[in-house]
This record gives structure tokens, sequence and C-alpha cells, in this order.
């Protein structure tokens, strides 16, 4: 078994299945609690590695009305304060380059969201922190293209990145997963992970803001695992034609 590196307390190999899974975004402390609390009780009882998953901040959403959480300065404390008394690695994304040493101060991982998985200015800053890194591939990038960007935190110092698929566009308003994906993202010598949830993601078809369709979450999840993918992630998701909370 190879391990690939350690986030906190969980080790990142190539043959332990582990899960990110959490709210899309903070919507207030309570409930994030709750929902990290209740997840790390089922995952420990099913013994599966788990990191908890919330955004502080969510600036990629269609519509300028839609929520996007209570931002880097109160909900880095929310995440933290989570790691520390639930117990549970916490992983969020930052989109801009100064969010990156902040948020390292808290975070056991550090996501690059899939819109920005090209920019490379945040991508080295997330890098030079020297957290583990969750690069997602963008909806636009073939699965080769994804070793460019683990060259670019490389060129920075960081070797400790995963990759997540979560589908590429298919026409307006639709994603679809190539599954030979995740073994061509794995020849970068990065582990995989397989976004359940995004990839079923129906990008601002919900009458300006994103819908999905959800009963395929576990067809897409299982397919993961089985084409190679080392992990899943999920997040919460919405009922077909309804407004997504996905990020």
């Amino acid at each position: 078994m190879k391990t690939f590196f350690m986030v906190d307390d969980v080790a990142i190999t190539d043959e332990t299945f582990f899960l990110i899974a959490g709210p899309c975004v903070i919507e207030d402390e309570g409930l994030t609690r709750e929902i990290a609390a209740e997840a790390k009780k089922i995952t420990s009882e099913l013994g599966i590695p788990f990191i908890f998953k919330a955004s502080f901040d969510k600036a990629n959403r269609s519509s300028i009305d839609s929520a996007r959480g209570p931002g880097l300065d109160k909900g880095l404390p929310i995440l933290a304060r989570i790691r520390e008394k639930i117990g549970v690695p916490v992983l969020s994304d930052i989109h801009e380059p100064w969010q990156a040493a902040k948020a390292a101060e808290v975070l056991s991982i550090i996501q690059i969201p899939a819109f920005l998985s090209r920019q490379t200015d945040l991508l080295l800053a997330a890098a030079r922190t020297g957290r583990p890194l969750n690069i997602k591939k963008s909806q636009m990038m073939s699965p080769a293209d994804i070793a460019l960007a683990v060259d670019k935190v490389g060129a920075a110092g960081n070797r400790r990145v995963m990759l997540t698929e979560r589908g590429t566009f298919f026409g307006y308003n639709n994603l679809v997963v190539d599954f030979r994906s995740i073994p061509l993202m794995k020849e970068s010598g990065c582990p995989v992970v397989m976004d359940a949830t995004h990839s079923v993601q129906r990008p601002s078809a919900a009458g300006g803001v994103s819908g999905g369709d959800p009963r395929f979450i576990p067809l897409m999840a299982a397919s993961g695992i089985v084409a190679g993918a080392t992990a899943s992630s999920s997040r919460s998701t919405p009922a077909p034609n309804r407004p997504s909370r996905t990020g």
C-alpha cells in the first residue's frame, strides 16, 4: 500500500477509501456542526476515513441573488471549531490568492474550485502554504490537462495533491462523466476523488441557478470507485430541476 500524504490523522493511500462530505456552504454554525458530528458518527461506525467539507464563501454562484455563505472572516472560525471540537479534518475552497495564507491557518486541506483550476496565481498561492491541496478538474479541461495544474503547484514545492473529477460540459446546462478520465488523471501520480454530486449538476438550468439529478449519485459514486478513484465526494444536492446547493 502506498501512502501519498497525511491530512491530519487521515492517511491518503492508494488502497483505503475515504469520504469528503458536508454541506456545500456554511449556513449557520449550529447546522454545520450538527452535520459534521453526524457524518463523523456514521463514518466512524463504518470504518471510513472522513474529511468534512463546507465552503465559507461560494464566489462562483450563477446569480447575484444566490447565497454565498458567511465569508472568510466569519466562516473560518466555524471550521476551526469543528476541526477542534469534533476532531475531523476540514476542507474548504478559496477563490483568490490573498485568501490562501489565512485559510491555511485553519484548514486541513485547501480546495481549488473547478472553474479556477487553470488560475496560476491561485494555484501557486495555495501551494506555498504547504497545506495539502484538492484540485478539481475544470468542466472545460481534458483529463490529461489537469497534470499541468499539478506541475504548477509542484513548481512551488507542494506535492501533496489530490485531484477531483466532477464532470465535463456536455452542451449547455449539462455535464457528463467520462470514466476513462480517472485512470488518466491518476497518471499524474496523484490520488483521484470522484465528486458524485457535482457530476449530476445541471449548471444554471433552474431559472438562473443550478439544478441537478440526484437519482444518479449512487451510480456515479460506485462507477468512480470501480474506475479507480480512491475517494468519493458528496454535498447537499437538489431534487430534479430544483435549485442546487452543491458547491
